[in-house]
């Protein structure tokens, strides 16, 4: 048997028993869930992993897409990915900020950011359902893994933009756990070369587009989802606009709790202007790079 042929059968029984070998008892599931709670907590709260992908754990979605891939993938149907997925997320989202409270100067205030993970949480449970089917391996399962896979790509892609463009080689890691997943998945889940031409061509192509995009349009692609800073409450039938659009676009998640979206796409200020009840309501929204990150701020107008 050559070398490369033994390599290849290591690969294989390894992600056979990540993705299937694993008995996924409850015990087990809230172990991993406590675990990389304390993990993601330790990376967010530990100053020298600031500005690295190990603090990306904490804000981001990569690494969670992994974890939930390995519970739906070792579980033995569909009912049970889903409540365990879900369980998993109920469990580690909390505990990561219950972690950080005795170490941030918010305190329990740091709790108004976990709503944006409960929200996600929610989905996991038709998520998981759904993707437990990815182990059949068949064009079912590349439709499943397809919208995933093109999530990775986007997200990778704006660490590749990160790295490329402003701090090499910060956030590396994170870009390579992007787009390794995509090609993991697509090694582990299909063993005949139309599906995984059929993937990967469909990341392939929403690269491309990204790094067209990023030439014609800009390099600014960045944004927050935040109460407002005065705690307004608002109708449902409020309107939100940037008073100059070309900074991007926003979003009233939470009327009632002055919750708000705003993507932007150009660093400066604009005013961000609510109408409700024919009363308006004016906010600036200021877009800048600091410590490494492009940021927005959304504050009072004096």
């Amino acid at each position: 048997m050559s070398e490369a042929t033994t390599q290849k059968n290591i690969f294989r029984r390894a992600a056979d028993w990540l993705f299937g070998g694993i008995n996924m008892t409850w015990v087990k599931v809230i172990i991993f869930a406590v675990a990389t709670a304390a993990l993601t907590a330790v990376f967010l709260i530990v100053p020298v992993f600031d500005n690295t992908s190990f603090h990306e754990m904490g804000v981001s979605f990569e690494a969670w897409i992994l974890f939930a891939v390995i519970i739906m993938t070792n579980c033995k149907s569909p009912w049970e990915s889903a409540v365990k997925t879900f369980v998993f997320f109920l469990i580690s989202q909390p505990l990561i900020y219950l972690f950080q409270v005795p170490f941030s100067t918010l305190g329990w205030q740091l709790f108004m950011y976990y709503r944006y993970w409960f929200f996600w949480t929610l989905r996991t449970l038709p998520m998981a359902f759904v993707g437990w089917y990815l182990k059949k391996g068949n064009w079912l399962s590349l439709l499943i893994i397809t919208p995933v896979n093109l999530f990775l790509a986007w997200i990778g892609m704006g660490y590749f933009k990160s790295f490329l463009l402003y701090e090499f080689p910060d956030h590396i890691l994170s870009f390579l756990l992007c787009f390794g997943q995509i090609v993991l998945y697509l090694l582990v889940f299909f063993r005949g070369w139309k599906h995984r031409l059929a993937g990967g061509a469909a990341a392939a192509a929403l690269t491309a587009y990204f790094v067209i995009s990023m030439i014609a349009f800009g390099t600014v692609d960045t944004g927050v989802t935040m109460p407002l800073p005065d705690d307004p409450h608002f109708s449902a039938n409020a309107t939100i606009v940037l008073e100059d659009s070309s900074y991007g676009k926003a979003m009233l998640l939470d009327a009632e709790n002055g919750y708000v979206q705003v993507q932007a796409k150009k660093y400066g200020s604009t005013d961000l202007i609510i109408t409700d009840g024919g009363r308006e309501y004016r906010y600036e929204v200021v877009v800048f790079r600091e410590n490494k990150h492009d940021r927005v701020d959304i504050l009072l107008k004096e």
